[in-house]
């Protein structure tokens, strides 16, 4: 009885041991970050990533197709496995702090040489032949937390589940983006068709007037071939646009999980809205709502954790093993209680003297990993403020260019009125009706593709700023 207790109090001081050891000291890295973004008047606690993307998108068709991207793209569902792969290892490992207990059953016959020691010994004292030996026993394996290595393991174990959440929102945020994206390319392309369609019609009125001309002598027939070869171009055109729009509808079917098909749209790119206040907030706080930021700085923890289980090595280990059950030689007394009971408790410490530098090795390249983790860390928030900033700025010029771009086509389009009226009236050539209106296509689709570029860059500054996983 008093082996027990004395087994028992070595095992209360153990864990006590453990309680008073917390997990290695993690210090945040200086990020130096500014306190606004470049390209911002002043600095607002306000962002548009704090918007839900059912908020910060309106478009009913869009929103739907946002919905199946999150609920079938292929990405987002292999992430979302990766998720419960880590939770289950992170399950696991909360139980590292518990013993390792097993049950085996055994049964041996020996039959020794006659003429051996063994053999002439069984029997001149037992009288037999052979030896029998059963055994059913419980065996248990524990070692003690002393120095933090198991909590470090857990706490590994708890980093990389993280590290799988945040890269799961990382992926649901360049999903978001991209099906934005997809959707405003395919509004462009419906506008840009729609304008080579309308610039067809005039290249058709032209090319009448110009045959009519030459049939009457006023014109050459160059200039007949002129009119034709501005009419096929356009026609060209249309034919190459009807082309990226199949393509395109082919990539959003894809990125919403969807064998490639037709998507509906019901408006024009002109009818799309979105947040007119597109304040970015704060550098740090985009650092805090980041998911592939975030993500970095998790890996970061998870390699603090490692240069304490390293450090953890190093030191004495304390370890208790027990085993216990039943045993007998003979088969029929093999449960007899308690004749056959056995049990034995084994306690050592084990330090680490020489191991080939093997420990410190791995101590140091964990410091190395640690220090290389903190520059990727810096890293990831650089390039995260340099996205937002590029946003920011492409924001504002394509809001200028939009600008010009809409006042280049107004003039543009006057002119070929006037082109057309000259024509009519013998006081302009084929050449400057049919440059006026290729003009005019150019300037339009251009317009198109700034509005476009707009509406891209206000996403751009949405997902960099971390928001589309809410």
């Amino acid at each position: 009885m008093k082996r027990i207790k004395n087994i028992f109090l070595t095992f209360i001081l153990a864990v006590a041991s453990v309680s008073c050891v917390s997990k290695l000291a993690y210090t945040e890295p200086d990020l130096q970050l500014p306190e606004k973004f470049q390209y911002t008047a002043t600095a607002d606690t306000a962002s548009i990533a704090n918007l839900e993307w059912k908020q910060f998108f309106s478009d009913p068709i869009l929103q739907g197709l946002i919905e199946k991207g999150i609920k079938n793209n292929y990405d987002l569902q292999i992430a979302l496995k990766q998720v419960a792969s880590s939770q289950e290892k992170l399950k696991q490992a909360k139980y590292l702090q518990y013993p390792d207990v097993g049950f085996g059953v055994s049964a041996q016959i020996s039959k020794p040489s006659k003429n051996s020691m063994n053999g002439q010994s069984l029997n001149l004292f037992l009288g037999q032949s052979h030896v029998e030996d059963y055994n059913a026993a419980f065996n248990l394996s524990w070692e003690a937390d002393i120095w933090g290595k198991i909590k470090n393991q857990q706490e590994v174990s708890r980093m990389q589940y993280l590290q799988t959440y945040e890269a799961t929102k990382a992926v649901q945020t360049q999903v978001v983006a991209a099906i934005a994206q997809g959707y405003y390319n395919l509004l462009m392309l419906d506008k840009q068709i729609q304008i080579a369609k309308s610039n067809l019609e005039l290249s058709t009125n032209t090319l009448s007037i110009t045959e009519k001309m030459w049939q009457s002598g006023d014109t050459t027939s160059l200039g007949v071939q002129q009119a034709t070869a501005q009419k096929q171009s356009t026609e060209l055109l249309i034919t190459q646009l009807e082309q990226n729009i199949a393509i395109q509808e082919n990539a959003l079917s894809i990125l919403v999980g969807e064998n490639p098909t037709k998507i509906s749209r019901t408006i024009e790119m002109s009818d799309t809205s979105l947040p007119q206040d597109i304040s970015a907030g704060l550098p740090a706080a985009m650092v805090s709502r980041r998911p592939d930021v975030r993500q970095q700085e998790l890996v970061l923890l998870e390699s603090n954790s490692m240069v304490g289980i390293a450090q953890a090595n190093m030191y004495p280990a304390l370890k208790i093993t027990a085993n216990g059950g039943v045993n007998s030689f003979k088969i029929d007394n093999w449960f007899q209680i308690p004749a056959s009971l056995f049990g034995s408790v084994l306690g050592g410490i084990t330090q680490p003297i020489f191991q080939k530098r093997q420990l410190k090795t791995d101590l140091n390249v964990a410091k190395i990993q640690r220090e290389k983790n903190v520059l990727a860390f810096r890293q990831s928030v650089l390039n995260a403020v340099g996205e937002v900033s590029d946003a920011l700025v492409s924001n504002e010029s394509l809001k200028i260019q939009e600008q010009k771009a809409t006042e280049q086509v107004t003039t543009l389009k006057k002119g070929i009125k006037s082109a057309e009226m000259l024509y009519k009236g013998g006081m302009a050539n084929y050449l400057e009706v049919i440059t006026a209106q290729g003009n005019s296509l150019q300037a339009e689709l251009n317009l198109a593709s700034v509005k476009r570029q707009r509406l891209s860059s206000i996403v751009d500054l949405y997902r960099a700023l971390g928001g589309g996983w809410k």
